[in-house]
């Protein structure tokens, strides 16, 4: 279920770093303060890499900020105006998103 208007995970960030720093955060997760700086001021999103570092230093998981970063992305794709696009014919052999999702998994 897609949430209303999510927040940027690095209002969430914020909140949880508290009083700390941002020199002193940026310097326990082994990134810049300026990187550090771009996504506490939704100017940058989490990477994957990011949301590592983050769930090792703060006790969570990577999927959380990455779950976050994927609602608040969709997010603002859905409020831009995109061209039309037209539904894709069925593929020969009847392929479903059911194995297609299977498959995806399956391979990684």
């Amino acid at each position: 279920m897609r949430m209303h208007n999510p927040p940027h995970p690095g209002s969430v960030l914020r909140d949880y770093l508290g009083p700390l720093s941002v020199t002193v955060a940026a310097k326990n997760l082994g990134v810049t303060r300026v990187a550090l700086s771009r996504v506490l001021n939704a100017a940058a999103g989490i990477s994957a890499e990011m949301a590592l570092r983050l769930s090792e230093a703060l006790g969570t998981s990577p999927e959380l900020w990455l779950g976050m970063q994927m609602q608040y992305d969709l997010w603002q794709a859905s409020k831009k105006r995109r061209q039309k696009v037209r539904r894709l014919p069925k593929l020969s052999g009847g392929i479903t998103q059911d194995f297609a999702q299977a498959r995806f998994v399956a391979e990684h």
